[in-house]
């Protein structure tokens, strides 16, 4: 019970400090779902991705100049 009683002492006894965690936690929340979602896309698409066919595309616009 003490260390509920800590973090009651300490964050969420006064208004600011609780409203900092909040903003602080939501902004870290966000940081980690955003990156997991983009690894997440990045695994499920992978080989289908601009990333993994550009060496297909990248000699082909320099043949038709010549």
């Amino acid at each position: 019970m003490t260390l509920l009683n800590k973090v009651y002492q300490a964050v969420f006894r006064r208004t600011s400090t609780f409203a900092l965690a909040i903003v602080v936690g939501a902004f870290f929340f966000e940081r980690a779902f955003d990156q997991g979602g983009q690894t997440l896309f990045e695994q499920m698409n992978r080989g289908k991705l601009y990333k993994d066919v550009k060496h297909r595309f990248q000699g082909a616009g320099e043949e038709e100049e010549e």
